[in-house]
């Protein structure tokens, strides 16, 4: 009806319109043989019996036509209503006309004229399809369409390149060069400079030149100069666009041209520097010397341009000692210079003058006339060159496959299945990933061809099999519950940098950094002996020029971008089997990752999630192999001396100074703002930490991989495996069960699914521990660090350091022992007395008596810890407890106590450090002593006296079963602290708190 009544009102609105002065209209339309169907008059004066057809009807029956001829068109390959021929697909590269309907043939009507236009049209562009990729595949490079020739704004230039390039003879480009370093800069108009002062002051525009420099120098490191060259000249011809433009822009460009020996394009860049209101600086002028080197050029030209840098106010000399150049550049510079003045000589690179940290706290150890020796290591020479080249593959490699501590699976039918169809569907998905990131660098190449800057020189700095199992790597790694798009697009684009970064020190810095630690160990080894001896970072300074700092990382919207184009193209491209059972082929693909969508604090965040059934094949398989990035696993050999805010730590590995969030620039600047000697402390401070050799306690990771390898002990911090966690009620609700009951069912959904999930993060955590740890059992190692705005120190490699939780520190201690002396043992008792936490409140020669008291419970504990009275598990830190009563063991049963050599380290804590800080600065007597900065003989504790002072504000409110508020508190952050459920620690503060008053 609906369409009854469409073609009633259609054939009304025809008929208004013939009547309202257009008599012709019918008459045109019969003329036309077909084009409104059979059932229009071909008569040039239609009748009236014509006009009083039911038009309506008409419709419908064409549109009913247009139908069969649709359905006849699905069965047979050619349609015989209207014979018009199927476009076939061309063999060359045009396109095949459409053929017109033959005015013999039977006529149809436009319903049936719309459904082949729309054949056709769907024939074309699938035709298109077909051949775009063979267009594509034969098209030549794309460097000869991008463009050379700026577009300049000042008309004096634009007519002078124009009549340049137009003239004839040419006139050299070495003279036009001369004539544009001569012209003074043309000076923006007023308004001009306001708007763009003021919009250089914005973080929108720093954020947009940090995006244009990097992806001007990555087109450069990955060997796409015009490509550079050509978004340059784009950007400089649009008005907006310049005004982001930048000198270090031009630079970046014209250096890469002078490497190249390209004259002509580095004249243009100058031609654009000058029309930007710019003038040429040191390294302006580095660039067209070098390329005048490499072209060999005459010296007149030369001396031309020595001139004129000489009139801008720029020394010669400064080139060679504040332009970072490598030392080919500074030969095809030298090269240029000597053709004008041939007695040259370029200066030595001066060194940098010895600063002394003038800070009042630190004036007696950088004051010091006599010189003090640094403390060597245990290590011989050669043994610690050795170690330096196992660290040198390692970060080279840029991963570290470490054996899992899991507990192997049987190597079952169903595990080897698995394994197998692991190997296969990854092999397949490098294929499909190469595939995928070849496509994605066509896109991102044409994108930047039209002027606009993109991934494409980032994708380009590693190969499509690197990038492949990067991708691979974060998707084995991807918890079951998902992973933040954000968090995840930051951390791939991290680690492109950082493989990248590395694979750039590997071409230019590693013999250099080789023999400069070499030289650098002598401070460090057993065996040798230094002429002046001094600190690491002095030592390190005095054996060569300042390296060139770590490459910085990318802007943080270029790598969140390119991290989420890798990790769209691993949903896009890695599918797998929908049942693994079927045949293959027999089956459908789906995707291995899915988004989904997820509320963190009131707001709305995309997950990426891996699909059930892969998970569930990672699990099955077992695969018993985990990988680490090198910068996540300590080094085998010491770290290099934190010397700025740039170098330091690892040898290869990009490491910053102070932590901080991605994007946040506001720490960067002010290290690179103070002065150098102000930075001193925390440097030695940072190098001296790293220096510190550790070694693996065996026994006591003996001990935790038996518990860790059967179902885990979370009372003892060794988290049990996810086969143990909570199971979800099972059966379903009566049909009448009432709103309370199923709120109560989703509520224990809810717990149960949230424990699930931390008991397999805690199981990740401690994998990941005990691995590294079991990996560098036999091994001496040492943990760079770095630190915070607060100036509070962390280890670098994450996983394994000897800061977390009590298992966490009791794996480890010193490779390097000292003699226990004449009061060794008496410490060590006392600290494992602290350990145990029950003598907190007792002066220190009580905790003595204690211990000799306990003696026998410390040795059985030693002897057999699992198998005796297992005193070690009741105490706060049973870990550590259980280490140091196995040293005290040791050190008893030795022939003389005092001369046993002890492993053992003791960590030491403030009693609040914050209000420690606040005591001193404030003077404050009363708070000093609360946190123990004044000398006391009994030990005090300011949670206690918070605690008597509420008491005493509020008498009515009594403490429910005699549980002090605060300590039942701190003991249960302590639990949360360390992972651990309500109860675990054994604590009667702990277990009981749940039924203790809130306060």
């Amino acid at each position: 009806m609906s369409a009854l009544r469409w073609g009633r009102g259609a054939s009304g609105l025809r008929r208004v319109l013939w009547r309202a002065g257009r008599p012709g209209l019918l008459a045109e339309e019969g003329a036309r043989s077909g084009v409104w169907g059979r059932r229009r008059s071909l008569s040039a004066s239609p009748c009236e019996q014509d006009r009083q057809k039911d038009w309506g009807h008409a419709e419908l029956l064409e549109v009913l036509e247009a139908r069969v001829r649709q359905l006849q068109a699905e069965c047979v390959s050619e349609v015989t209503v209207k014979r018009v021929g199927q476009a076939r697909l061309p063999e060359a590269a045009g396109f095949q006309p459409r053929r017109k309907a033959q005015k013999g043939g039977e006529g149809t009507g436009r319903w049936a004229q719309k459904l082949d236009q729309d054949r056709w049209t769907l024939q074309g562009r699938k035709q298109r399809l077909e051949v775009k990729p063979q267009v594509r595949a034969q098209q030549p490079a794309c460097e000869h369409r991008l463009r050379r020739v700026p577009q300049l704004l000042s008309a004096p230039l634009a007519e002078r390149l124009l009549r340049w390039e137009q003239g004839t003879p040419r006139s050299p480009w070495e003279e036009q060069l001369e004539r544009l370093l001569q012209e003074a800069p043309r000076k923006l108009s007023c308004e001009a400079e306001q708007a763009h002062q003021s919009r250089g002051a914005s973080v929108r525009l720093e954020t947009q030149q940090q995006r244009l420099l990097a992806f001007l120098e990555c087109c450069l490191l990955s060997g796409h100069l015009p490509l550079a060259h050509h978004v340059l000249v784009t950007c400089h011809g649009r008005w907006r666009q310049r005004r982001t433009l930048t000198l270090a822009m031009y630079n970046t460009v014209m250096l890469g041209w002078a490497r190249e020996g390209s004259f002509k394009e580095l004249v243009y860049v100058f031609f654009m520097v000058k029309d930007a209101g710019l003038t040429p600086d040191l390294l302006s002028y580095a660039a067209a010397l070098q390329c005048m080197g490499r072209l060999d050029q005459g010296a007149r030209t030369v001396q031309r341009c020595l001139d004129q840098m000489a009139q801008d106010g720029l020394q010669l000399p400064e080139i060679f000692t504040s332009v970072p150049l490598c030392p080919e550049e500074q030969a095809a510079l030298l090269q240029a210079v000597r053709k004008a003045q041939p007695a040259f000589s370029p200066p030595p690179r001066p060194q940098p003058e010895p600063q002394v940290n003038t800070s009042p706290l630190l004036r007696e150890i950088y004051a010091q006339e006599d010189p003090v020796s640094y403390p060597k290591l245990h290590l011989p020479l050669h043994k610690l060159k050795a170690l330096f080249q196992q660290q040198l593959r390692v970060e080279m490699a840029t991963t570290v496959s470490v054996e899992s501590v899991e507990k192997p699976e049987l190597l079952t039918t169903e595990v080897l299945q698995a394994r197998n169809t692991l190997t296969r569907l990854r092999a397949v998905w490098v294929e499909a990933l190469c595939a995928g990131l070849q496509e994605m660098k066509a896109s991102e190449a044409r994108a930047a061809r039209a002027g606009r800057p993109t991934l494409f020189p980032y994708l380009c700095l590693l190969t499509e099999e690197e990038l492949a199992q990067l991708l691979l790597q974060t998707l084995q790694v991807l918890p079951p519950q998902g992973e933040s798009l954000l968090s995840l697009a930051q951390q791939l684009g991290l680690r492109v940098f950082n493989r990248h970064a590395v694979q750039k020190q590997q071409l230019r810095h590693v013999q250099a950094l080789q023999q400069r630690y070499y030289q650098y160990l002598h401070l460090l080894a057993s065996d040798t002996q230094v002429a002046v001896p001094c600190l690491p970072r002095q030592y390190w300074e005095t054996l060569g020029a300042p390296e060139a700092p770590h490459e910085q990382p990318w802007p943080l919207p270029v790598l969140v971008q390119l991290g989420k184009q890798l990790a769209e193209m691993l949903v896009e491209v890695v599918r797998m089997p929908g049942s693994l059972a079927a045949p293959q082929g027999s089956c459908t693909l789906i995707p291995v990752l899915y988004h989904v969508y997820s509320f963190r604090s009131f707001r709305q965040i995309g997950i990426l999630k891996p699909h059930p059934a892969f998970t569930q094949l990672l699990a099955t398989a077992a695969e018993h192999t985990l990988t680490f990035e090198a910068a996540e696993v300590p080094m085998l050999c010491p770290p290099v001396p934190w010397t700025s805010p740039y170098t330091g730590a690892f040898l290869l590995s990009p490491t910053k100074l102070m932590r901080s969030l991605e994007g946040t620039t506001q720490h960067q600047r002010l290290l690179d703002s103070c002065p150098p000697a102000e930075l001193h402390g925390a440097l030695d401070a940072l190098t001296q930490l790293g220096n510190c050799a550790w070694r693996v306690n065996g026994r006591v990771l003996d001990l935790v991989l038996e518990l860790f390898t059967a179902k885990g002990c979370p009372r003892l911090g060794v988290p049990a495996p996810p086969s143990e966690a909570p199971r979800p009620p099972e059966g379903r609700l009566p049909p009448g069960a009432s709103p309370a009951q199923k709120a109560e069912l989703r509520r224990e959904l809810a717990r149960c699914l949230k424990v699930a999930r931390e008991m397999h993060s805690l199981r990740s955590d401690a994998l990941y521990r005990l691995s590294l740890a079991q990996h560098l059992r036999h091994r001496v190692f040492w943990l760079p660090h770095n630190m915070d705005f607060r100036g509070r120190t962390y280890p670098c490699p994450p996983h394994f350091n000897h800061l977390g939780s009590d298992l966490a520190r009791a794996l480890l201690e010193f490779a390097q022992g000292r003699p226990l002396g004449p009061d060794g043992l008496d410490w060590l008792k006392i600290h494992l007395v602290n350990l145990t936490g029950l003598k907190k409140h007792e002066p220190l020669r009580a905790r003595l008596l204690f211990a000799n008291e306990v003696m026998e419970d410390i040795l059985d504990s030693a002897d057999r810890p699992m198998t005796g009275r297992k005193w070690w598990m009741e105490v706060d830190e049973p870990w550590q407890a259980l280490a140091c009563c196995m040293e005290i063991a040791r050190a008893v049963r030795a022939p003389d106590p005092a001369a046993y050599v002890s492993h053992f380290p003791v960590h030491q804590d403030g009693s609040c450090n914050g209000l420690q800080h606040y005591a001193a600065l404030g003077r404050d007597s009363i708070g000093a002593a609360s946190v123990n900065l004044l000398p006391s003989d009994v030990p005090q504790d300011v949670y206690s006296g918070v605690a008597a002072q509420v008491g005493a504000a509020s008498p009515a409110r009594p403490h429910a079963q005699g549980l002090c508020p605060v300590n039942t508190w701190i003991c249960r952050w302590r639990c949360s602290a360390n992972r651990m459920p309500d109860g675990a620690c054994g604590s009667p503060r702990c277990s009981r708190a749940s039924s203790a008053a809130r306060w």
